[in-house]
């Protein structure tokens, strides 16, 4: 795509008979994209923690496109039996997985854990969707030119990994644990791309992140809630780095997909550049198998 193109959702070519997964489907970003994806065919699985606002997004996209196929299902990525039911439910009824797309997240939380006893952001964030992808990769494998997309944040620049304290146990700083788990979401999808290569098989792994997009995660900081009207894009802008991620032909796996504008906060999708150490091989697979021990869950792959 050259620089004088702007890639906007009319880009997205015919969906029709592609089966989507989006995490944290019913607000901002993953509406956008379930949305969207809905408007050019997809049947698209929003899943959601919450289904009594899950069920009001659907009904929003479907009073836009009534012939629309969307599903609802309960995916809680803070509890990993939730995301081995739904992980179940979807294999039972559904033989064929195009695009998965981990968006799902939660931002700069008072120190909590999860229903397993993880620190909240790196448990939702990165090992809820850590799972859930080994839990689908066979049906990925198997649907031809099938792709996964991780959705990160430039917060991610902020990120160190802390094996020596994962759990924040000893030391919590919100912003800090929201950048690990955001660096954590940009190692996965590289190894995911360099695992899957190795395998020789599908899918292509590509990371993106929406810049600076008004979404509900920053209603955890007064901050952000002031910034917003002033500075943020709309989550429809910040939906089109994923969305192209997601979609285009010209992707290629192991990319790193953001908004070509000032810092990466806004702007149209490009082909984006990520921090440093999320190019560390060691880490990346170093995390990946504690990331296996945790969760209880091996990959089928190399």
């Amino acid at each position: 795509m050259s620089s004088n193109n702007k890639w906007t959702i009319e880009n997205i070519p015919n969906m029709s008979g592609k089966v989507v997964i989006i995490t944290g489907a019913n607000s901002g970003i993953g509406f956008e994209a379930s949305r969207a994806l809905a408007l050019h065919g997809a049947t698209v699985i929003m899943a959601c923690r919450n289904l009594e606002k899950g069920q009001i997004a659907v009904q929003q996209i479907l009073e836009q496109q009534p012939s629309g196929q969307v599903i609802l299902e309960r995916l809680d990525l803070a509890d990993l039996s939730s995301v081995q039911d739904f992980a179940a439910k979807f294999l039972a009824q559904v033989d064929r997985l195009d695009i998965l797309i981990n968006n799902a997240g939660v931002m700069a939380t008072p120190y909590r854990k999860t229903t397993d006893g993880f620190e909240l952001q790196f448990g939702t964030n990165h090992l809820g969707h850590f799972k859930l992808t080994a839990l689908l990769i066979d049906r990925l494998q198997n649907t031809p030119n099938s792709r996964v997309v991780t959705v990160s944040s430039n917060a991610h620049l902020l990120g160190r990994i802390n094996f020596d304290d994962l759990n924040a146990d000893k030391s919590y700083q919100k912003w800090l644990a929201y950048g690990q788990s955001k660096l954590a979401n940009v190692l996965f999808g590289y190894e995911l791309q360099r695992r899957s290569a190795r395998d020789g098989r599908n899918p292509i792994s590509v990371v993106a992140h929406p810049g600076y997009a008004a979404t509900n995660l920053q209603h955890t900081t007064s901050f952000f809630s002031f910034l917003n009207p002033l500075m943020a894009q709309s989550p429809q802008m910040g939906a089109l780095p994923i969305l192209y991620a997601a979609t285009s032909p010209e992707i290629q796996g192991g990319e790193y997909i953001g908004p070509d504008g000032f810092l990466g906060q806004h702007g149209y999708p490009h082909k984006a550049t990520s921090s440093r150490s999320s190019h560390d091989q060691n880490t990346a697979e170093h995390l990946w198998k504690v990331s296996e021990q945790l969760t209880a869950t091996p990959f089928n792959l190399q």
